[in-house]
């Protein structure tokens, strides 16, 4: 089936999605900014990833209503590389991760990332909304002789005024009226009590200038040899498995909200580009942001529309708007990001949690909390995997089981229940009586699997125990993978065989 470039499943709604767009631009902006500082870089560098990314992941990526900018969780992973070298390194670094990303979608390596379990989903996104939230905390401080700290008095007073009027708007207007987005009119409503009663507040400008030219052309300024492979190589890998696993569980969450299913290949394939186009046009590179992805779905949007809508507003603003821009109020857009933070909480998963087992509580628990505390979105989904893959393994070990019996020929059958692999392997050696068995002894794998070199390695040495007490083993009703495994192992275990009429089990291919 042809893949159509804008993936429009139906009518789209041309207000949404340009409101949808603007509505992005106005919270991807200061977050592009607070990125590019926090990481050392010239701040119109944080912008040109927002453009870069946002517009052509928006034309190319995995499916619409993604949207992709310079996002924290890639750029946190290029802040030792930008101290230790400078930022041409980091150019060169962001686009062989690019490289790496469209390696992975060309050999459709983007579909594990649908392995990830449910309790690591919800661990995940839980801490993601702690950590939007407590992000925006940051914006109740201020410098004070080189030191952050608090505000107080009248700057906090007001500071939470626009913010708690900002999230009464959110909550309040869809009661009223769902013909634009809530977010974006409680931007330009505070925006215009700002500027019409003169209220001193933070704004845009005082994180930085948002004022620039189109993103220039340039080759990074580095010696191409394998001394410079070797150094940005560890970071590249880094940034393109953290924006892969980002940006997977993003396309995830909004397979989730709007009933579709997106292509996570081609989304590894749309974020490598645009991360090569960074890497060559003075962008710090980034990938799907969950965040502004929940504004522009909550915005109404459904199409590619409004992500190439938000991408050319932050040009335009770039080369244009910085005026206007610079003089929005911080507090509307902390209070659009901190609805969008309890948006993005599974309160859901406090209603299943008495209904989850232990393991997937703990599981859940643990993801969420090295998301809250490492702010490593990667790591934390990686243990997550690692935690729910270990409890499996232990869970399906305890499965197995064997009985056994002497039949009319004195030939003692073992049958097997549950699959053999290398956690069950010690429970199903300790089954077997050796040494008190008869001359002839079956195994019957009817209600069994082999499934890897551990329980090859298990029925070997088996083999070798029978056959060093002078007696015979059988293995009887191994499935066609069964035996293509041991045919392939053929010179390590030397067993006899029976062969069975063909039959099919639940696992088997049909052809």
């Amino acid at each position: 089936m042809q893949t159509r470039l804008f993936d429009f499943s139906q009518k789209v709604n041309y207000k949404n999605e340009i409101l949808a767009g603007l509505t992005v631009a106005m919270t991807m902006i200061p977050e592009s900014l607070s990125f590019a500082i926090l990481a050392g870089f010239p701040p119109l560098v944080g912008l040109h990833a927002a453009f870069l990314m946002g517009l052509i992941t928006a034309i190319f990526g995995g499916r619409p209503g993604l949207v992709s900018g310079g996002a924290g969780a890639t750029v946190i992973t290029l802040i030792a590389l930008m101290k230790m070298h400078g930022l041409d390194y980091v150019f060169a670094a962001v686009a062989l991760a690019g490289v790496i990303q469209i390696l992975v979608g060309v050999f459709k390596l983007g579909k594990f990332i649908r392995l990830v379990p449910q309790p690591v989903m919800y661990g995940f996104v839980n801490g993601l909304a702690v950590v939007i939230f407590m992000s925006q905390l940051g914006q109740f401080k201020k410098m004070l002789n080189g030191h952050e700290e608090w505000l107080s008095g009248t700057p906090l007073y007001i500071m939470a005024g626009l913010v708690a009027l900002t999230i009464a708007i959110v909550i309040g207007l869809p009661k009223i009226t769902k013909a634009v987005p809530a977010s974006l009119v409680a931007i330009i409503v505070v925006f215009l009590i700002v500027i019409g009663f003169g209220i001193p507040t933070k704004t845009v400008q005082d994180i930085a200038s948002v004022q620039g030219g189109f993103p220039p052309f340039h080759i990074p300024n580095i010696p191409f040899n394998f001394e410079t492979l070797a150094i940005i190589f560890p970071f590249s890998i880094i940034m393109a498995a953290v924006g892969l696993t980002e940006g997977l569980l993003t396309l995830n969450l909004v397979d989730e909200i709007t009933g579709t299913r997106g292509n996570s290949n081609r989304e590894c394939i749309a974020q490598g580009g645009a991360n090569i186009a960074n890497g060559f046009f003075f962008g710090m590179g980034g990938c799907p942001m969950i965040a502004q992805t929940l504004v522009n779905l909550s915005a109404g949007s459904r199409a590619r529309l409004s992500g190439i809508i938000a991408a050319i507003t932050i040009l335009l603003i770039i080369l244009f708007g910085a005026p206007v821009i610079g003089r929005l109020p911080m507090a509307a857009l902390v209070g659009v990001m901190m609805m969008v933070a309890i948006g993005t909480f599974e309160w859901a998963s406090f209603k299943v949690i008495n209904k989850m087992p232990k393991q997937d509580i703990f599981t859940g628990v643990a993801v969420a909390l090295i998301t809250i505390v490492l702010h490593n979105l990667a790591l934390a989904v990686l243990v997550g995997v690692i935690l729910s893959a270990l409890v499996f393994a232990w869970e399906s070990a305890k499965r197995i089981r064997v009985e056994s019996f002497i039949d009319e020929n004195t030939v003692k059958n073992y049958k097997v229940y549950g699959p053999l692999f290398f956690g069950s392997v010690t429970t199903f050696t300790e089954q077997f009586t050796v040494n008190t068995d008869p001359q002839e002894v079956i195994i019957d794998f009817k209600e069994s699997r082999v499934t890897d070199m551990s329980a090859i390695e298990a029925l070997n040495k088996l083999t070798h125990r029978y056959t060093d007490s002078g007696k015979i083993l059988r293995l009887k009703h191994l499935s066609h993978d069964c035996l293509l495994l041991l045919k392939n192992a053929e010179t390590i275990i030397d067993v006899n065989i029976i062969e069975d009429p063909s039959y099919r089990v639940a696992t088997d291919k049909l052809s």
